[in-house]
């Protein structure tokens, strides 16, 4: 299965990019996981966001924050993969790119990202680190994670 990935800024995103990415954001973080939340959060704006398509659907995603918006480092959230893609190894390749992407956009040597506890083993691979203790966000165990390059 190959996808093909696409990067942009806010301002660049098509309403039917920006539409399939809430879709795609509500259907996991808010339906499957039972969490209602605020989505939009106004971080989305400054970010830049990477999506994997696989023809019109929206397969995996992630939104790429510069520094100083969410953490002093710049940061990596909003990982989604589409159900139906999971086992694919989308996930992997999604971080992979998001990492290389979060370095070169902007010219940093930290990433923290704000992980569920339960992806712990899949950031460690990765190469991130836990760095603080767990805690609660929208009900959901966190940890916070720092990879260093």
């Amino acid at each position: 299965m190959t996808l093909h990935w696409v990067l942009k800024s806010f301002d660049e995103l098509t309403t039917t990019e920006l539409y399939s990415i809430l879709q795609l954001r509500n259907e996991v973080f808010v339906v499957e996981q039972n969490c209602p939340y605020q989505d939009a959060d106004n971080k989305d704006f400054k970010s830049y966001h990477l999506m994997g398509w696989m023809d019109d659907t929206l397969a995996a995603y992630t939104r790429i924050i510069p520094q100083g918006i969410s953490y002093a480092e710049a940061s990596i959230g909003r990982v989604v993969t589409k159900p139906a893609f999971r086992g694919t190894g989308a996930g992997k390749v999604l971080m992979q790119r998001s990492i290389a992407h979060t370095l070169q956009l902007f010219q940093c040597t930290t990433i923290r990202i704000g992980a569920q506890l339960y992806l712990k083993k899949f950031y460690e691979a990765l190469g991130f680190v836990q760095c603080s203790s767990e805690y609660l966000e929208d009900n959901i165990p966190h940890i916070e994670m720092l990879l260093a390059k």
